[in-house]
Order: structure tokens, then C-alpha cells, then sequence
């Protein structure tokens, strides 16, 4: 057991001494005021006993050597150790000094193990991860990992053991709320909450199984329509960077199958497929993500800064939650000096910068997921057929606990393919009848998925060939990583397994008997996108298409619309000589592209009609499309918008569309071409154009802003329908007390602004709330005199009784960023507490 050495700062919780006895002067109901009032203070004062120590000595078994935790004045910690281990160590300890509940939280989730805590309501997301095998994956990737990376693990393992052992104080409020310990961290856990971000960056199979419920009843080119190829003017990464497009860089490429992005002509390759239950299984998946999940970086070389040195920045853009995803930290061990944003449950720091380079992440989007339509065997249902024949199933068994409920037994099977996921659905039967399963295919379940191992070593490389040497092992989700140093290099490398298909791109639900959709390959690292100091002196991604026609392989479809990557190519191009100032204000721009190319199209064909509708216009033609908190016209449009879509689609789509709506401004410029028939009403027998179609939807929609708003339009403003909203999944939904736990900020922006703020249009409560952005922004500047800057969207703690619990929001609302700090000097001068660490 660990000794405790006396106790510098913090909160102790003192016990009355034996024999005393309560006295109370006052009576009836002023006595019991006075009682209430007690309690509640003695409640607050033993609970803030949950807020980490600051300051002092401990000494903990598993430390190897002395470590310092210092905490600068935005309780940002500098962990100062003699090994890299040990700095593992005191990382695991401090995440979970400040963020013990969101780590809890996370791994239940990729574990599967939601229904422990929470009953019922969770049982849907726990049998479809348990389906999938997240934590068994994420056991055997351990096990694959090399020794030193394992022992990175390990240690970090240890010190969230450390602090479990050794706390002096109740744990945070979410477990004395629901009445539960924390059980050991185990290496594992990491590793699953990696995979469950590779799931939100990496998947498109919830889109193929819409996909194939519309292909019931429309056709492929109806379908085609609805997911627009990108434009062929859009910027690509490499267009953008002035390079040569990609070609075959590994002959082992060469004997491989080249794949297109156009959409197939046929929606499905199977008739057989149009008939299964598409819609039952489209309800087992876990709920889709917020709309627009993407990310901005760009990187300049030093011809385009004013210090001449390089910059770069970045703003990953997730989900909005309390606390926030991200935690600051930096480390400092012989040969590692990291510091950048983190994720609690992880060692290291997935983004940022060292003493010598700087990086940033964006998503590729790419198509990584398939599922495969199994046919099963006439005569024997535990088998499926396979090209050569047939073949068994392989089963497992899962044991779902759940909280006020009888354990439930689940009977997993798979194929070549991977988990059948039909089984947990109401609706098996229906597959079943038809003789077929759906099984699950994704790079990210692979044994030898070496992703966590890059993630240890990305902050130990020296310089770029450390780093792509690192970055070999992230197979999962693949990013679009830029980089910079101080020896004024910039670059670009998109690592990642994409696989390789025989035939088709993952449009739609593949056969899997006949082999034909089968993966045969993936794309060979040496042929993966990569740039080294392109002439153009400048990288730019925002989540865009990343090669051009010449590159021979398929990555995905889906690429984000070339918005955001014009306006940063724009503004980048405004200024001759860039600096941390001018990041941050191209960071912070609102001026949506995607309403500069479709407004005008919606105000040439759009009729006056009512008085409210000709004011609305008349706004909106004066509008500088600036997405302004404080301004209507931003709600006006984004509201139209909302009603366009369903007068456009609903019609047509039926019980698929409220999965397909969102603000898909590419879709609707297309419906709106002459010669459409989306905007015809299919329900009439009347043949409606595009002026009654867009007329209609604004009508609706100043209606619905009427009724929630006010008659004044003067009086609405984006911001007030439009607010940052940073919720906590857990105190945030206790009755009459929620609001206390979250984040509403009034914000201006939308998805495809550079300071991206998307919503979520299908939430009848709150259409407009902002759910996902920039959670995490960083500059990152390269000049050694210069300073490095970072901000996340709440505060450095998860415990609500603390004052860093939400201390970032309004800077990060603002636009407004803390200093990254890596000077020890720097660092001392401003800190709030200082802990020891050492061996017992």
C-alpha cells in the first residue's frame, strides 16, 4: 500500500470528535432551514474532498524514479520524469485525478459494459459493440504490440491504479451517484476507447444500409443523386499544395485492382438483397454521430510567415461534451518533450508539438467498412457459403450484465468476413427466412491493428523520418496529418489501412458468397498520399478530397464538401506574410462559401409571397453570409434550409428520410437544376416546380421562427437558436439539476464554416444547437522565440465542483487561446500547485 507523506493542499474531511452531540437553539421550520443549510454545506465541503491534490508528496509503488506534476494557471500539467515509463506513469495518474469519470465512461463503452451502470436503456449499444468485439480486439492488439510500447501501456495502467489506491477523498459525483467503483485500468482500455474514435472517423456502413433501404424504392440514379460526386472544381490536398498528383510509388501495387469513386450503376448486386429487412438492421447500429465531423489544418513554410519559420494549425471537429474530449498536457522524460492535446484514457498526446516539429490531424473520411450480405446454407444454418463452398460459423458467447436485470447470454457468430450483426436484431427472423445474414467488415477489428503503438511513438521521433517511420503503425482511422519543424520543413502523410476491393467501392452492401466484393488487398503504405515540402510552400486539408483522378486506388466517396478548404486557401492567400495572429482569425472565420453558391440560386427562383417571406428576402439578398451570432439572417436561411430538405425529399424517401436529414447543401443544388423532379410534391397529382417548392419551405420555416421566436425579425438572432452546447452524459439529465452541469453558449458559425459549428436539423427539440466543432484548436508556431498556442472547449476538469471545470469555455467561444507552454521557467513562474511523485 502506498504511504502518504503530509498533505499540502487540497481538502480533508474531519470527523466529529467521539461523545459530541448535537444542539440545536432553534425549532420547527427555522431549525429545519438552518438543518437543510448545514447539510448541504458539509455535503459540499466533504464532496469538493474529490478534487485532486496540487500540491505535495506521494510516494507510489510501480514509479521507477522522482517525477513533478506542475500545474500552470490553467491547470494545464508538466510532468517532469526521469523515463518515459514513469512519465506514462504520471499521466495515467493525473487523467485520472481530473478526469476519473469520463475514463470510466469511455472504456464501459468500448468494452460493451454500459448496461452495468446504466440498465436497459443502454442494452442496444452494449450488444452491438459486444457483436463487434471492440475490447477482444483491443486485448489481442495489446498483445501485438512491441515490448517498449506495451511497458508505455502498462505504466500508464499503473498510475490510474496509483491514484485509485491512494486517493484520500470521495470519488467524483457521477459514482456516488450511480453507486459504483472503478475497477483496475487495464492496457486494454486504452486501446478500445482508440478504436470507438476510429468508429466515428472511420464508418460508413450506417450510410450503405440506408442506401440499401432506399434502393426498395428508387433507383440507383435517384440514389446517386442524393450523394453528389464532389465537384469537379473542388481543391484536392495535392491540387491545393501545388503537386503532382499521386502515382504508383510500390510495385507491389501493381498486380492490385484499381477501383473508381463513381457511384454503380446497380444499387445492389444482389436482387435477392432488395427483399431483406434493411430497416430492422439499420436500427442495431449506435446512434450517428453529429453531423459534419471533419477537422482544419493547414501548414506554411517560412516564404509565407512573417518570422520567417513555419506554423501550423489545427481544430479537430467532434462532438461537443462536458467535459471536454480533449485534456492539455505536456511531458517532458529523456528523449521526449511532448505537449498538446490528449485524450483521457491514452499516454501520450495525439496532437501537438515536441522541441523539434509540430502536427495536426484531419479526417479522410475514407470507406473503411462494408457489410457483406452472407448466404447461408441450404441444409445447414450453421453454415454460410464461401466462393469454394461452405464453411461454418465461428461463435462466442458474451455475457451482458445489466443493472436491475438478469444477465443476458449473447451468441455471437462469425464469418471470413467478420461479425454477424443481424443476429441482435428484432428482425433476424426476417434475414433468417430469407436465408442470409449481414456480417460487418472493418479495417479497425484486425489483430495486428498497430494503431496504439504509432500513438506512443509519434512524440519520440526526432524529426520527419522518425515521424512517418511512427506513423507506419496507424492503420486506424486513417488521417491527413500535416507536420512542420524548425528547420522550416513541412509535409504530408495520410497512414491508414483502406482496403482494396476486387470489385465496386463500398456503395452499397456486398455479396459475400461469391467472393466478387471480397477485400483482396490494402492500399500498400508506399503508395499512400505523402508530400515533402511541396513548391507551393503550403498544405492545406479540411476534410476535402485528397488526390485526383490519376491516383489509382479507391480511399472514399465521401469526402466533405470543398467549402471550408476554398475559404482557408482564400484567406491564406489574402495575407503575404502569416502569423499566429492571422491563424487565429482564419481559425475563428464564419463566412459560409456553401451559402455564397447556393443563396443565390434560391433567391433567383423564390417568389415574394407572403409579407414576412419578401422581408426574409430581402435580407437575405443584402446578407454578407457571415454566419453572426447576433445577426437573423444566418437562422433565416438555416431554417429554409431545414424545410427545403423535406419538401424536396420526404416525399420520395418515405421512412428513410429523417435518417438522411441534414443540411446537404450539395444535394439541393442539385434538385434544384431544371428538369428535377425532386421538387415535385409526389403525393399531388399536380406537377409543382422549383419556385413553388422553395416558396413553400420558406413559408414554413418563418412560421416555425415565428411561433419559437416572436413575429419581430428584428428580434431573432442565430445565436439564440445556435448555441454551443457542451453536454455531460450523465449529471446533465438529473431532473432540475442538468442545466448546472452543461455549456449553452451563444455561437455564430455552421458545418461548413472554417470555425465549424454544426447541428443537428432532425432534433425537433433543438435543430439549430451546436453539438459538434473545434473542440480542440491549436497554433503551433515554429520560430523558437515564438509561442505556440492551444485552447479546448470547457476546462481541464471533469469534476463540476472545481474552477477549471468550464474556465475554457468562453475563450474557446471567443476564439481566444492559452499559451502552450514547454519553458520551465515559464511554467514555474505562473503554477498553481506543484506534486511530487517518487518510488515507495
Amino acid at each position: 500500500m502506498a504511504r502518504r507523506r503530509k498533505r499540502k493542499g487540497g481538502y480533508g474531511l474531519h470527523q466529529p470528535r467521539r461523545g459530541f452531540r448535537w444542539w440545536w437553539p432553534l425549532g420547527g421550520l427555522s431549525g429545519l432551514i438552518v438543518l437543510i443549510i448545514l447539510v448541504l454545506i458539509g455535503g459540499y465541503l466533504w464532496a469538493r474532498g474529490s478534487l485532486p491534490e496540487l500540491n505535495g508528496d506521494i510516494q507510489l509503488a510501480g514509479l521507477k524514479g522522482d517525477v513533478e506534476v506542475i500545474r500552470d494557471d490553467h491547470a494545464v500539467p508538466h510532468i517532469y520524469a526521469e523515463s518515459v515509463n514513469d512519465a506514462a506513469f504520471a499521466m495515467g495518474f493525473v487523467h485520472a485525478q481530473d478526469r476519473l469519470w469520463q475514463m470510466e465512461f469511455q472504456r464501459r463503452v468500448g468494452a460493451g459494459r454500459l448496461s452495468e451502470l446504466f440498465g436497459e436503456d443502454t442494452l442496444k449499444i452494449d450488444r452491438f459493440l459486444r457483436t463487434l468485439g471492440i475490447y477482444r480486439s483491443a486485448e489481442r492488439n495489446f498483445a501485438n504490440l512491441a515490448p517498449d510500447v506495451q511497458a508505455v501501456y502498462e505504466a500508464y495502467a499503473a498510475g490510474v491504479n496509483a491514484f485509485l489506491t491512494t486517493r484520500g477523498g470521495p470519488l467524483p459525483p457521477e459514482f456516488l451517484l450511480l453507486g459504483h467503483e472503478p475497477e483496475p485500468w487495464r492496457p486494454a482500455d486504452s486501446i478500445a476507447w482508440m478504436k470507438m474514435m476510429a468508429w466515428d472517423l472511420g464508418g460508413n456502413a450506417l450510410d450503405e444500409a440506408l442506401r440499401a433501404r432506399m434502393a426498395q424504392n428508387l433507383s440507383a440514379e435517384q440514389i446517386g443523386e442524393l450523394w453528389p460526386d464532389y465537384p469537379e472544381d473542388g481543391p484536392t490536398v495535392f491540387a491545393s499544395s501545388a503537386a503532382h498528383d499521386l502515382s504508383l510509388q510500390s510495385e507491389a501495387a501493381l498486380d492490385l485492382p484499381l477501383q473508381s469513386e463513381a457511384a454503380p450503376d446497380l444499387p445492389l448486386q444482389s436482387e435477392a438483397a432488395l427483399d431483406l429487412p434493411w430497416a430492422a438492421l439499420a436500427a442495431i447500429f449506435p446512434p450517428r454521430p453529429p453531423e459534419g465531423l471533419g477537422s482544419n489544418n493547414w501548414v506554411l513554410a517560412g516564404e509565407h510567415t512573417a518570422s520567417g519559420n513555419t506554423l501550423l494549425a489545427n481544430d479537430p471537429h467532434l462532438g461537443l461534451q462536458i467535459p471536454s474530449l480533449w485534456y492539455l498536457a505536456h511531458l517532458s522524460a529523456p528523449g521526449l518533450d511532448v505537449a498538446g492535446a490528449t485524450l483521457p484514457g491514452l499516454p501520450m498526446p495525439v496532437l501537438g508539438r515536441t522541441a523539434n516539429f509540430a502536427w495536426g490531424f484531419t479526417n479522410t473520411n475514407p470507406d473503411v467498412q462494408d457489410l457483406f450480405i452472407e448466404r447461408l446454407h441450404p441444409d445447414d444454418p450453421n453454415r454460410y457459403l464461401v466462393p469454394s463452398g461452405s464453411a461454418p460459423f465461428e461463435t462466442r458467447e458474451e455475457i451482458i450484465r445489466i443493472k436491475d436485470g438478469s444477465d443476458e447470454t449473447l451468441t455471437v457468430r462469425e464469418t471470413r468476413h467478420g461479425p454477424v450483426v443481424s443476429d441482435i436484431i428484432g428482425g433476424s427472423g426476417e434475414f433468417l427466412r430469407a436465408g442470409h445474414v449481414i456480417a460487418f467488415a472493418w479495417t479497425a477489428l484486425r489483430d495486428d491493428d498497430l494503431s496504439a503503438q504509432a500513438a506512443a511513438r509519434i512524440g519520440l521521433a526526432e524529426d520527419w523520418g522518425g515521424f512517418t517511420v511512427a506513423l507506419r503503425d496507424f492503420h486506424a482511422p486513417q488521417q491527413n496529418i500535416v507536420f512542420a519543424d524548425i528547420h522550416g520543413n513541412i509535409g504530408y502523410f495520410a497512414p491508414g489501412r483502406v482496403p482494396i476491393r476486387r470489385s465496386g467501392n463500398g456503395w452499397m452492401p456486398a455479396t459475400g458468397w461469391t467472393g466478387e466484393q471480397d477485400w483482396v488487398g490494402l492500399i500498400p503504405t508506399g503508395a499512400l498520399p505523402r508530400l515533402f515540402n511541396p513548391r507551393s510552400g503550403r498544405i492545406i486539408t479540411a476534410n476535402n478530397k485528397v488526390v485526383g483522378p490519376h491516383y489509382p486506388y479507391f480511399i472514399s466517396r465521401d469526402w466533405s464538401p470543398p467549402h471550408r478548404a476554398k475559404r482557408i486557401e482564400t484567406l491564406l492567400s489574402d495575407v503575404a506574410s502569416h502569423s499566429a495572429e492571422s491563424f487565429a482569425a482564419i481559425q475563428a472565420d464564419t463566412t459560409s462559401r456553401a451559402a455564397q453558391s447556393l443563396l443565390p440560386m434560391l433567391l433567383e427562383i423564390t417568389p415574394p409571397g407572403s409579407d414576412a417571406a419578401h422581408a426574409a428576402l430581402n435580407r437575405l439578398t443584402a446578407w454578407d453570409h457571415i454566419m453572426a451570432a447576433e445577426d437573423a439572417e444566418p437562422l433565416i436561411y438555416m431554417a429554409w434550409l431545414r424545410e427545403l430538405m423535406r419538401t424536396l425529399f420526404a416525399d420520395e424517401l418515405g421512412a428513410t428520410f429523417n435518417d438522411y436529414w441534414s443540411i446537404r447543401e450539395s444535394a439541393i443544388s442539385g434538385a434544384l437544376k431544371p428538369g428535377s423532379l425532386w421538387c415535385d410534391d409526389s403525393a399531388t397529382a399536380a406537377l409543382e416546380d422549383c419556385a413553388w417548392a422553395a416558396s413553400k419551405a420558406l413559408e414554413h420555416a418563418l412560421q416555425y421562427l415565428a411561433e419559437h421566436y416572436g413575429d419581430n425579425m428584428d428580434g431573432w438572432a442565430w445565436g439564440e437558436a445556435h448555441y454551443a452546447y457542451s453536454d455531460h452524459e450523465v449529471l446533465g439529465r438529473v431532473p432540475g439539476l442538468g442545466p448546472l452541469f452543461e455549456v449553452r453558449l451563444a455561437n455564430g458559425g455552421a458545418r461548413n464554416t472554417v470555425n465549424a459549428a454544426g447541428f443537428t436539423i432532425r432534433d425537433q427539440e433543438m435543430p439549430f444547437a451546436q453539438n459538434h466543432g473545434p473542440a480542440y484548436r491549436a497554433i503551433y508556431d515554429l520560430d523558437p522565440l515564438g509561442q505556440s498556442l492551444f485552447i479546448q472547449n470547457t476546462g481541464q476538469s471533469g469534476n463540476p465542483l472545481s474552477s477549471h471545470y468550464r474556465d475554457f469555455a468562453e475563450i474557446w467561444r471567443d476564439g481566444k487561446y492559452v499559451p502552450l507552454l514547454m519553458n520551465r521557467a515559464q511554467i514555474e513562474s505562473a503554477s498553481i500547485g506543484t506534486l511530487r511523485l517518487s518510488p515507495q
